[in-house]
């Protein structure tokens, strides 16, 4: 419990911890009602290092939510029991100080109400014996359970004979891997030690009943069958002949586990971008991005020319690849720990080397997108490395005992004292975010369910060196990752760019049978909490629309038009010669929707990075809740004098207050667009 009220006495924003409450309710709530505003403790017994100070700015992470955002608690005493599925790849490779404090953060994770189930992935691809394969595996297994077991009583525990492997073909269905020839035999032997608050630990080992001998199978095929079974999928349910039967236990199996996270810990960190040196994907939207990453992944190696090549321009770049939901940023400063994996990364790609670590990559995407597809929408996947995890900042506290030793022996040799220069060191410098302090990503995902890094935010400011003294922060390599929604964009940008309208070329209207007209016009007046005039509004817009974004099920979305700063001219004429601005007219989430899922990031940066990567413009009412979100994503903002708005900007090279050239256009448009809201309220603007 102290560790609770230490973390959430420190957490960034009280909303996270509110949704924190509402999924990991304590036993006791009001020990949560009592505790002090800013309360830190400063030993609960663990290293938190400065991951939860107090910040400000970016770290305060403002949502998109309009109006109040109540949502229904989760009492945790009666609910399943949430755990985290991890897998821990190369564990050979990892120095011992690095998984020590690897093993600390599942502790800290166990302590805060998520469970983990540890996998090792040894590859063994230069170990040719079967047997010597299965032992590697085994002391690795070990090496990891006693690194838990020296931070936490409850300890850890290796559990052996927990898979059978058949010659079973295939699944049931080609895009959802419900069964496979690997399966769970033991579910009670999992539960187990899960309930005591044990780690269970597993070497990827199964009895094949074709040879009734123990053999060495895939990592990955291990995760998907652990992921089977903790979702309820079990084989025995599957073919059950009675429907009722099947539903009863199908409901039952669900209720005792609740498989939260994938988590993968690979020394190559997360996802890389197309085209980028040393960046990753902060976000992978998969329901949008999976298909296009993974054939940007298996692309052909490029020659030295094309590799040292300028990069494309951004607008073209946006037609021929565009990741609509991923933040970029730069994470060399972190592959210089691990040299033995990371040379290759920081080559160009022209090697063998890089084409294995695609390889790799696509696999750790695949596994994802396979464990994903049979969870509930709400679980999610962490890409990082064993660094990151291992929170590399020293503790404040001095440690009372010297780490095991690398053969896991577990004596302590008391002459060390404190053995601080065993800790791993901090990486190099690297620019940070604003006034953030590096958290650990695990730590800062089960609180959040988010990205370190705010998925919509600019790329200036994820790299942003701020402080008193100047200090840069390290980057975190993580690729956050859920099944996500689709995003429809009409017309698609990357096949027909948008264009201002012409007699040639008019504007799509809203009765384009790709459009639902209801379903909009319902996303927009639930998400502004007001009645829209539709005759008003469909008169106003329909000779300037410039194209619509929708995510999910009309769960989010904007409206963009082409405005004319030109008060006289309304419609787009042959020959026109006067600009036409882009111009956000709606953004709009569903209120049930709001502050969770990354809708409003998925929407926003659709429009900024494939819609309107040469920038766009918008105003918000200067008391609108929604404007620190858009304060921070804006590249420019001003507040238009003699009237109520505020007015954003993305385009760069923007000089606010100008008065003349594109920061003059955008003025006019803010200050001459007519609300159209049944109420009639904007003449108070």
């Amino acid at each position: 419990m102290e560790l609770v009220l230490d973390v959430l006495g420190s957490a960034a924003t009280k909303r996270e911890a509110k949704s924190y409450l509402s999924r990991f309710r304590s036993e006791n709530p009001k020990d949560v009602q009592k505790m002090p505003s800013g309360a830190r403790k400063s030993d609960v017994g663990v290293n938190l290092g400065n991951l939860y100070l107090p910040v400000r700015a970016i770290d305060q992470s403002p949502l998109f939510v309009q109006g109040h955002n109540n949502r229904p608690s989760v009492d945790n005493k009666l609910g399943p029991l949430h755990t985290a599925l991890v897998k821990i790849r190369d564990p050979q490779s990892i120095d011992q100080s690095t998984l020590q404090q690897v093993a600390l953060t599942l502790v800290q994770l166990s302590r805060l109400g998520m469970s983990s189930v540890v996998v090792v992935d040894c590859g063994c691809d230069n170990v040719k014996s079967d047997s010597d394969r299965r032992r590697l595996a085994t002391e690795q297994a070990d090496r990891v359970a006693a690194a838990v077991e020296y931070h936490d009583v409850q300890g850890a525990r290796r559990l052996d004979s927990i898979f059978e492997t058949s010659a079973i073909a295939g699944g049931l269905l080609s895009t959802v891997k419900v069964r496979s020839g690997t399966r769970v035999t033991n579910r009670n032997l999992l539960l187990t030690p899960l309930r005591k608050g044990k780690v269970p630990v597993i070497a990827p080992v199964a009895f094949a009943s074709s040879t009734q001998a123990l053999v060495l199978i895939p990592a990955d095929e291990a995760i998907l069958a652990l992921t089977r079974d903790l979702a309820g999928l079990r084989p025995q349910l599957v073919l059950d002949a009675d429907p009722r039967t099947v539903a009863k236990n199908f409901d039952m199996t669900q209720k005792e586990v609740s498989l939260d996270r994938l988590i993968l810990l690979d020394p190559l960190g997360g996802i890389p971008a197309p085209g980028k040196i040393h960046q990753s994907h902060v976000f992978v939207n998969l329901e949008q991005e999976y298909e296009s990453i993974t054939s940007e992944l298996s692309r052909p190696l490029v020659d030295e020319a094309e590799a040292h090549s300028p990069p494309m321009d951004a607008a073209v770049r946006s037609l021929t690849y565009s990741p609509p939901t991923s933040q970029l940023w730069d994470a060399s400063s972190n592959f210089g720990n691990r040299n033995q994996h990371h040379a290759g990364s920081i080559t160009q790609r022209t090697g063998h080397r890089i084409s294995a670590e695609n390889r790799t990559h696509i696999k750790n995407l695949r596994l994802l997108h396979d464990t994903l597809a049979i969870l509930p929408p709400s679980s999610s996947g962490l890409l990082t490395t064993p660094e990151t995890a291992a929170n590399p900042e020293r503790p404040q506290h001095p440690l009372r005992q010297p780490y095991p030793t690398a053969s896991g022996d577990q004596s302590r040799d008391q002459s060390h004292g404190n053995r601080d220069h065993d800790l791993p060191a901090p990486p190099v410098a690297a620019p940070g975010v604003g006034t953030r302090k590096q958290r650990n990503p695990l730590i800062h995902n089960l609180l959040t369910d988010k990205p370190v890094f705010s998925s919509s935010l600019p790329s200036e400011r994820t790299q942003k060196t701020t402080g008193t003294a100047g200090q840069s922060h390290a980057i975190v390599p993580a690729t956050f990752i859920k099944r996500g929604m689709p995003v429809t964009m009409i017309p698609d940008p990357r096949i027909q760019p948008w264009r201002p309208p012409t007699a040639a070329n008019p504007a799509i209207q809203l009765s384009d049978p790709r459009i639902d007209l209801p379903r909009l016009i319902h996303l927009i007046e639930d998400s502004f909490g007001r009645k829209l005039d539709v005759q008003h509004y469909l008169s106003r817009i329909s000779p300037r629309i410039a194209g619509i974004i929708i995510a999910g099920e009309y769960e989010g979305g904007a409206l963009l038009t082409w405005e004319s700063p030109t008060p006289k001219v309304a419609r787009p004429q042959v020959g026109m010669t006067a600009p036409m601005v882009p111009y956000l007219d709606k953004f709009a989430v569903l209120k049930r929707s709001q502050g969770a899922g990354g809708v409003a990031d998925i929407v926003f940066t659709a429009m900024v990075r494939t819609c309107f990567p040469e920038g766009v413009c918008w105003r918000s009412r200067r008391d609108n809740p929604v404007n620190k979100w858009y304060f921070e994503r804006a590249r420019g903002t001003w507040k238009i004098p003699e009237s109520n708005w505020t007015m954003f900007w993305t385009t760069e090279g923007v000089q606010a207050g100008e008065g003349t050239g594109v920061f003059g256009d955008y003025e006019a448009v803010c200050r001459g667009v007519e609300p159209s809201w049944a109420d009639k309220k904007g003449v108070v603007d």
